[in-house]
């Protein structure tokens, strides 16, 4: 019989921000005998997964896991809900479509919708019908969250939050500071070697050492322990997403939507991200774009404009050193993936979570896993780039990975590969696909459809979404009731 494993003593987690935080409440919650400490660096403007204010689903069931109250991040973090991203100009002027999330369709709907996205359509014939309850909802301006562990016409439909950074990451640092995680400011400005690849401790610039038996680079982009190290090497993405420079505005007017959007224009693509306190708008731009053409485009003041160099870590785990979110990867904020990949990569951790003594095996299991995941979230942002419209706008590039199979079996089946530790499902890349302006073709079931089967799927579709806009109040009406009930005094 082995003997356990003698468990890790002391957690630093390098960058202060809501992916450092988050990821010490982890620590502290997987090992509540481990002291944690954060160093609070100074942040970069740069670092969009932690000025990020929105992630995608898999951030829902990582807060649920780590005891943060969905209810508390609306009350009291400036919450909203997502339900899709809306698409437009991707496949050409006028051309529009919606993600959602989840694989929700039956399988003959799924046929039915590959077939309907597919077909020729005349002038005035209108588009296709929608693909998923949280379009119908989103459409209706209808929604509210469903009750944990109640069945509901709503209980299928899954969904994104967004929230205000500042406030998100107060309620964050609240809660790291009840479960006992320390905090100190300060630049690093000294790396005590440990054995072997490892490091035995951070020096703070004006202050003493800081041992640690594992320590997570949570520093944005800077990447200011893995980069240090002399095993770090990183692999360049230019070739495959050529954005070049993002310009972030100040907050825009409020907003209560349950729609986010990504519209490509003749400069480059704007995200807007819906808010209680205020649109978030982003551009991002090829390097040729005049800085002046672009303020225009961005209609509101700019907060911070940054050039870009994409690329990750090979490595995101050295010796001790584990690299999380933009510390891993660096890349466009097109879509909500950098707290998505952070969280995901979070998660991957706390299932691999080693012991003072680290096996290599586990190394090689996560760095394998984590740079799938990284991978993975290349191919999702270069499929924007692949269409006709984007490559005028942002000229050809090289499509990395997978990426061309992806459309090949798209166009000509109708089809999603399967790929390991993407950040979309099946469904939501099919999805995305037909928003970017790509038609699929017609998968093979669809020769041999059953059109009794399909028309039985569709009522029943038909009749979920009745139910779901009879149950789902109006949402702006639901956010104001919940919000005015967290105002209210006790008793």
């Amino acid at each position: 019989m082995s003997d356990p494993r003698e468990p890790l003593r002391r957690v630093v987690v390098v960058g202060g921000g809501q992916v450092g935080v988050l990821a010490a409440i982890a620590m502290r919650r997987a090992l509540p005998g481990c002291e944690v400490l954060v160093i609070g660096t100074p942040p970069s403007p740069a670092a969009f997964a932690d000025i990020a204010s929105t992630a995608m689903p898999f951030t829902n069931k990582l807060h649920d896991r780590l005891g943060l109250d969905e209810a508390d991040i609306v009350t009291r973090a400036g919450g909203s809900y997502r339900l899709i991203t809306r698409y437009a100009g991707w496949g050409g002027a006028g051309q529009a479509g919606a993600l959602a999330y989840g694989e929700t369709l039956a399988p003959a709907l799924k046929t039915a919708f590959a077939r309907d996205w597919g077909a020729v359509r005349l002038p005035g014939a209108g588009a296709p019908p929608v693909g998923s309850l949280a379009q119908v909802l989103a459409e209706a301006g209808r929604f509210a969250p469903p009750p944990p562990g109640e069945p509901t016409p709503l209980s299928a439909v899954d969904y994104a939050l967004r929230w205000n950074p500042a406030a998100y990451r107060a309620l964050l640092i609240d809660t790291a500071e009840a479960l006992g995680v320390g905090y100190i400011e300060g630049a690093i400005d000294r790396i005590e070697p440990g054995e072997g690849d490892t490091i035995a401790a951070v020096g703070l610039a004006g202050g003493g050492m800081i041992p640690a038996d594992l320590f997570l680079d949570c520093s944005g982009p800077e990447a200011s322990l893995i980069a240090a190290h002399p095993a770090f090497a990183f692999t360049d993405w230019s070739a495959s997403l050529p954005t070049r420079r993002v310009y972030c505005s100040q907050p825009g007017a409020p907003m209560a939507a349950l729609e986010d959007r990504i519209t490509l224009t003749g400069l480059g693509w704007i995200s807007e991200i819906a808010g209680r306190d205020g649109v978030q708008v982003m551009l991002g731009t090829p390097a040729h774009v005049p800085r002046e053409d672009a303020l225009a485009l961005l209609r509101l003041p700019a907060r911070a404009v940054i050039a870009l160099t994409p690329g990750r870590a090979e490595r995101p785990w050295i010796g001790n050193i584990v690299a999380l979110g933009d510390a891993a990867a660096r890349f466009e904020p097109l879509g909500p993936l950098h707290l998505d990949l952070a969280h995901r990569q979070l998660a991957l951790l706390l299932e691999m979570l080693p012991g003072r003594a680290i096996s290599p095996f586990e190394r090689e299991e996560y760095n394998r896993r984590s740079g799938l995941m990284m991978e993975g979230v290349r191919e999702v942002l270069a499929l924007h780039f692949a269409g006709i419209e984007a490559q005028r706008v942002f000229g050809a590039v090289p499509l990395p990975g997978r990426v061309g199979a992806v459309i090949d079996q798209f166009l000509r089946r109708g089809r999603i590969p399967f790929r390991e530790e993407s950040p979309l499902l099946g469904q939501e890349q099919f999805a995305l696909l037909v928003a970017l302006g790509w038609v699929p073709g017609l998968p093979p079931a669809a020769q041999a459809a059953d059109a009794a089967g399909e028309s039985t799927a569709r009522a029943a579709f038909e009749a979920e979404a009745r139910a779901a806009l009879d149950f789902a109040p109006p949402y702006d009406q639901w956010l104001a009731r919940a919000l005015g009930a967290s105002r209210a005094p006790a008793g």
